[in-house]
């Protein structure tokens, strides 16, 4: 079920303005620290769990502050101090401390304490579909939703928020143009870095990663287990609008045959802000879902997969370092493209072949699963992607963008 949307979000983040008002107050009287702060929408994983262990590494003193008691468990589990975000004790250590790590936004700390920080906003994968100032979503809200004083309100609390970023780093200079225009912010606080949340994919040699990630998603999923073939399906969020990739009955016998045909389980990863309600018509082993309350770092998992299907998801960029040959299943395209919009053609990224429906993708999964050179044109498709935006590939990231925060803040390079 859909559980969030730009408009429910917007409208309570106007609920909060005099929240943010007194927090603002107290930050400009009290003295920030050297200590950091990391949160991460996703929970404890993601680009900030991957700078916290550096930095854990190099000795700088952090907390992370948790949303949820799961959260707070996990962080206990792993070592690492924590604190709610939304507490007296997540507002005080936030507004002490002299950096917060992100990869959502200011909401992954405490967001009424974050001016006076420096913020690096870690982002969470490579803009495909337009985000920021870029897509019109942004500024929509439940309150006075035709009101163009209210969208105007929502666009300028957001460029003026985005300023407060202290740096933000990029996969490659292609990607650093999107980021700048989606924030509304200057060159020189996108750093082109790589991403740390990709240094998982780099990581050791192909066949190590592979067989770690087969053990993951085996421990995780059941119908997993074993020498099957592993198809992910990753469709991407709605705004709270209900997912149209959903498979109709007379569908879900078309993929079970395919997938018994192909020795093939499907595992099917929603967005974590709208869970699709996938469930075939009969109970099976051939399909498994692994959603976020599963697994909250999908990176860890892709290079167990032998493709992916996906529509609009950044996540084809990151399964382009695996490289895992990508399908695309794109029923709402001209809606999704007139109400959010791509960054460059959609076309550049499908070559051209999205399928409208599952009976249109079907038989190019068939022939790519049953055909070894077909299987091969789509991996190559893939490399050609990570090639055009991805700079870095060495597993080095999370290195290069803690090296660019210490030296922003004034701190000593490692």
């Amino acid at each position: 079920m859909a559980s969030f949307s730009f408009g429910s979000g917007n409208a309570a983040k106007l609920a909060r303005l005099p929240l943010y008002g007194l927090g603002r107050l107290v930050t400009l009287v009290v003295p920030r620290s050297e200590r950091w702060v990391f949160g991460c929408g996703a929970g404890i994983a993601d680009g900030p769990l991957a700078v916290w262990d550096d930095a854990a590494a190099r000795g700088i003193q952090a907390v992370w502050l948790t949303s949820s008691d799961a959260e707070a468990r996990e962080a206990e589990r792993r070592g690492i101090p924590a604190v709610p975000k939304l507490s007296w004790r997540g507002f005080w250590a936030t507004a002490r401390a002299r950096v917060a790590v992100v990869a959502f936004g200011f909401g992954d700390v405490n967001p009424y304490a974050v001016t006076g920080a420096f913020v690096a906003q870690l982002w969470h994968g490579i803009p495909l579909k337009r985000i920021g100032l870029d897509a019109p979503e942004v500024s929509r809200s439940a309150f006075l939703p035709n009101s163009r004083s209210v969208r105007a309100l929502l666009r300028w609390m957001y460029r003026r928020s985005a300023q407060r970023i202290g740096v933000i780093p990029a996969a490659s200079h292609l990607v650093r143009g999107r980021l700048e225009s989606a924030f509304g912010i200057s060159h020189e606080k996108v750093a082109v870095t790589g991403e740390p949340r990709a240094d998982v994919l780099s990581h050791g040699d192909a066949p190590s990663r592979r067989a770690r990630a087969r053990a993951l998603v085996g421990s995780l999923v059941p119908e997993a287990r074993g020498d099957r073939r592993l198809v992910l399906y990753a469709p991407t969020w709605r705004n709270g609008d209900p997912d149209p990739g959903v498979p109709r009955p007379e569908e879900w016998n078309r993929i079970l045959a395919l997938l018994e045909r192909h020795d093939a389980t499907l595992v099917i990863r929603s967005h974590r802000l709208g869970e699709g309600e996938y469930a075939p018509p009969e109970r099976t082993d051939r399909v498994a879902l692994m959603g976020a309350g599963v697994l909250a770092d999908i990176n860890l998992a892709l290079p167990a997969f032998d493709a992916i299907v996906t529509d609009y998801s950044s996540l084809v960029y990151d399964s382009a370092l695996v490289p895992l040959p990508a399908f695309f299943l794109a029923p709402d395209i001209d809606d999704y493209a007139r109400r959010r919009g791509f960054y460059g053609e959609y076309a550049d990224i499908t070559g051209g072949d999205a399928a409208r429906s599952w009976a249109e993708l079907l038989p190019e999964i068939d022939e790519a699963l049953g055909d070894a050179g077909a299987l091969e044109r789509r991996t190559e498709r893939a490399r050609e992607l990570s090639r055009r935006v991805h700079d870095f590939r060495d597993g080095h990231n999370t290195d290069r963008v803690l090296d660019e925060v210490l030296a922003r803040i004034g701190k000593a390079h490692r």
